[in-house]
């Protein structure tokens, strides 16, 4: 079984586990697209969960609108290439791992120690951690929980 964890926005990530090795990246469309039809392609039974994006406020129109398209883009993605999803609100996980309330350096640190092996830069010449790539993981992290082997859509 895959567990993906999806964490959208153009600073979010994406991550999965399989056979106990975690991949995650930061945020890119195609790259993105070509990671889900290579797991999609595997023979494993996959299973994602996307973080369930909302308004907030004080957002602006334009910002919303972009937010929803990517938001529409990650689920066409997913769909087409008959990879099952659970939407699951940001409280939702976050209450697994205790950080309602906490701010993403807390989401870096818990996701950090969970998985000490794993580079959260975005890239090699980043200095600091990724919350979105962060964030991702734990996303991952609460599908594989939840939303084991036995699982149906």
């Amino acid at each position: 079984m895959i567990w993906i964890g999806i964490d959208p926005g153009k600073a979010g990530g994406y991550a999965w586990i399989w056979d106990g090795a975690v991949t995650v990246r930061p945020w890119d469309d195609e790259f993105f697209v070509q990671d889900m039809r290579c797991l999609s392609l595997t023979g494993e039974k996959c299973m994602a969960c996307v973080e369930k994006v909302g308004a907030r406020p004080g957002q602006g129109v334009t910002s919303m609108f972009s937010f929803g398209k990517s938001a529409g883009f990650i689920e066409g993605a997913l769909n087409a290439l008959y990879i099952g999803y659970q939407l699951v609100p940001p409280a939702t996980w976050k209450r697994e791992f205790s950080l309602i309330g906490k701010d993403k350096a807390a989401s870096i640190e818990t996701c950090q120690h969970l998985f000490p092996e794993l580079d959260l830069r975005r890239t090699g010449r980043c200095r600091v951690a990724s919350d979105g790539k962060a964030e991702s993981v734990l996303i991952m992290e609460y599908a594989r929980r939840h939303f084991g082997e036995g699982y149906v859509k």
